[in-house]
């Protein structure tokens, strides 16, 4: 059942005052506002995270976040359920991402070791050695232009717009360059047989 506008006004209302008392360290404000809005707020990091621990801890996290930034909300940009929320919906983002950070599992770390002691034989070093002088020998061949924009792009990962500006040429040609030069690029290497 929906609260009628006036009501929602003056809950709003009543809760951006406790906002503005938190901000200034007054404690019964604080607990004013958690009895009004916890509920509401652990039920939001609950659909979240899915587990009732992980939703308190987050809970907890968030009026401690409250509590130190209370003075940072800004009535005129929000409601101050709407950002209690965003903290709260936040902190669940950050906790997600510290679970998938900490779930590496006994067989990754067993998989990651065996990768790490993967060394490349002689054979693949040779060939290897090889195609980075195929590599070499086909960007020399490009024109000016066309090497100095694909190395920008490849090696500083600039975009056209990047590029463009850094060259002092026109966005068109830019892509021309690179466009060109990836072309040239590619049956030269076909070329060699790196294809293998």
């Amino acid at each position: 059942m929906a609260l009628d506008p006036d009501k929602q006004r003056q809950r709003s209302a009543r809760m951006a005052e406790l906002l503005a008392r938190v901000a200034l360290s007054d404690q019964q404000a604080f607990a004013e506002l958690y009895r009004q809005t916890s509920s509401h707020l652990y039920a939001v990091a609950l659909r979240i995270l899915r587990e009732s621990g992980a939703a308190e801890e987050v809970l907890q996290e968030s009026y401690v976040n409250i509590w130190h930034h209370a003075g940072s909300y800004i009535a005129a940009k929000s409601q101050p359920l709407t950002w209690l929320t965003s903290i709260v919906r936040n902190r669940c983002l950050d906790q997600m991402r510290r679970r998938e950070i900490d779930t590496v599992t006994i067989d990754d770390e067993e998989q990651g070791m065996m990768l790490a002691d993967d060394r490349p034989s002689l054979e693949d070093m040779l060939l290897s050695s090889a195609d980075a002088l195929a590599v070499k020998g086909c960007v020399e061949r490009l024109e000016a232009g066309q090497k100095q924009a694909i190395a920008l792009a490849f090696y500083q990962g600039l975009s056209h717009s990047e590029l463009a500006r850094h060259l002092g040429q026109p966005l068109g040609t830019v892509k021309s360059w690179v466009r060109r030069g990836l072309e040239r690029l590619k049956a030269c290497l076909d070329g060699v047989g790196l294809e293998r």
